[in-house]
């Protein structure tokens, strides 16, 4: 399913198009569209141009109105002559019907895209294993399922390549079906092949989880981009793949970690975001099922992100919705080095904000939130880790002994794996 995606090489140039609303406010709007923009350049494009309207609701029939749609197409129109400006696809900040794909591509007559097919198709690029791979295929067919009257050209191609094996298009198409029916049944069948393919990756991943023995395991959960993968490779010793884009990680990374002859499970898992399409987060259940199975939460945040705190409840919201909530955990705030506040003049009388808090003031209103159950660290320039071992191993060490009461763990001699 590779219609919407954009090669890492190209640098296509991209419009960005989101409603102000009752329940989303400019401010909030602006945020939303720099987290998008900042996936469009995962993605491999450029941002030129953002566009918001101030609307109740999104409009069913074009998502904007009349007017702004015009403005867009007249933008698109302005930049088409000169080839180093030409704008290839607009990207809407909330998921698109099949109508509303519909009728904006006959107007602005460039690719569209939304904030999900934009997500799926940074994991169809990061996907490197068998298993994200089939993960992520079958979020893209749960995606384009309803879409499938825009797409049936682009279906009837993939239907020659599928048709090999269980779940293609041999011998599918009845008398006197249509088109759109034929990639229907094509879809589904391909669909029901994923899922069987994904049940036998969850048996062999549970029993693997299975067969790890009597140890703890911790799970590094977290917003994307906030330093999870950078943090595994200091408490693990090892090179777990860790890049300053969105996603970089897609496969749980499990490692073996010995702190002081306690050894312990530690899990890299994907990182969360604002809007994660359901479809994406059902189809990575075996992989969020290390999430679940944890005995211990290191929730990783960037403090240096100004919306740290909501991307915090972002994680917890999406924790309690895969069933991982209530679990033991920490917070580990990260990329203090990066920390940044605007120092308020004396003349100033206005009220502080917390842009205006200093990084002491903002460690102590969280220890005193958390009852010190949180650590400020940088990854990066490795401050405060070895006191991070040190929590981890206490903390593990209590787990260990209330899990595993009669295993007398700490006199035994343990050899990486």
């Amino acid at each position: 399913m590779k219609e919407f995606v954009i090669s890492e090489a190209q640098t296509e140039k991209a419009v960005l198009v989101g409603l102000i609303t009752k329940t989303q406010d400019e401010r909030k709007t602006q945020e939303y569209l720099d987290e998008l923009a900042f996936l469009a350049e995962t993605a491999g494009a450029e941002v030129v141009k953002s566009f918001t309207q101030k609307i109740d609701q999104a409009n069913t029939v074009t998502y904007v109105g009349k007017g702004k749609l015009q403005e867009i197409k007249e933008y698109i129109r302005a930049h088409e002559d000169n080839v180093e400006e030409e704008v290839g696809m607009v990207i809407f900040d909330d998921e698109l019907s099949a109508k509303q794909i519909r009728n904006i591509e006959a107007e602005l007559k460039v690719k569209i895209l939304d904030r999900t097919s934009l997500i799926l198709d940074i994991f169809a690029m990061r996907a490197q294993t068998a298993n994200a791979k089939t993960q992520v295929e079958l979020a893209q067919n749960k995606y384009m399922l309803p879409r499938l009257q825009r797409l049936w050209t682009h279906l009837e191609r993939q239907g020659g390549g599928s048709g090999s094996g269980k779940g293609g298009s041999v011998g599918l198409r009845g008398p006197g079906e249509t088109q759109l029916e034929m990639d229907r049944r094509i879809i589904l069948n391909r669909m029901a092949l994923l899922k069987e393919r994904l049940a036998e990756i969850d048996k062999q991943k549970a029993t693997q989880r299975k067969n790890r023995g009597r140890m703890i395991r911790v799970a590094l959960v977290g917003y994307t981009n906030v330093g999870k993968s950078t943090l595994m490779n200091l408490l693990s010793k090892s090179e777990v793949f860790a890049e300053n884009k969105l996603f970089a990680t897609l496969d749980t990374t499990v490692r073996k970690v010995i702190i002081e002859n306690l050894p312990f499970l530690l899990s890299d898992t994907v990182g969360f975001i604002r809007k994660l399409p359901t479809d994406l987060v059902e189809s990575f259940k075996s992989t969020l099922d290390e999430v679940r199975e944890a005995d211990l939460l290191l929730h990783v945040v960037d403090i240096s992100h100004p919306q740290f705190e909501e991307q915090i409840d972002v994680v917890e919201k999406t924790l309690t919705e895969i069933g991982a909530s209530g679990k033991p955990s920490m917070i580990v705030f990260n990329k203090i080095d990066a920390y940044t506040y605007v120092r308020k003049d004396e003349d100033d009388l206005s009220p502080r904000t917390k842009e205006n808090w200093t990084l002491e003031e903002l460690m102590r209103t969280w220890m005193a939130k958390m009852n010190d159950n949180c650590i400020f660290i940088s990854a990066k320039e490795k401050i405060n880790i070895e006191e991070l071992r040190d929590i981890v191993y206490k903390k593990v060490k209590e787990l260990h002994v209330q899990k595993y009461p009669y295993n007398d763990f700490l006199y035994q001699n343990y050899e990486e794996e």
